[in-house]
């Protein structure tokens, strides 16, 4: 007697444990947990700079800017926000989510090295 045979000579039997199954598929695919909007850490960095008795407008055309200029040649940077306030300017990179946060403060630091000369004089 083979397996199929008993399914053959058994066709009720046959039906119940398929439903069984599909049943306990149902359940268990409504059981699992899924979220529109999964928890993802994206490679972040922030840089603040600072300027002893800056105005808002001077610390976003002569700090902000030109790092924004420089940051936008780093490879795998997704986005970037920048704030500028009385004395400080905030700027957040967004990198890719492959890219190696390592080797993307490394390039963060080569930028900020190279557009120091742009930067007024007297920033810490």
């Amino acid at each position: 007697m083979n397996i199929s045979e008993i399914f053959i000579r058994r066709p009720i039997a046959t039906s119940l444990l398929m439903a069984g199954i599909g049943l306990f598929g149902v359940i268990a695919y409504r059981a699992l947990p899924v979220s529109d909007l999964p928890l993802v850490d994206y490679p972040t960095l922030n840089v603040r700079a600072g300027l002893p008795g800056g105005d808002p407008g001077t610390m976003a055309s002569s700090v902000a800017s030109p790092l924004e200029r420089q940051f936008t040649t780093i490879a795998g940077l997704d986005s970037m926000t920048s704030r500028s306030g009385s004395g400080d300017a905030n700027i957040t990179l967004q990198f890719d989510l492959n890219r190696d946060i390592d080797s993307a403060t490394v390039d963060v630091q080569t930028a900020i090295a190279a557009v120091m000369p742009l930067l007024p004089a007297g920033m810490p």
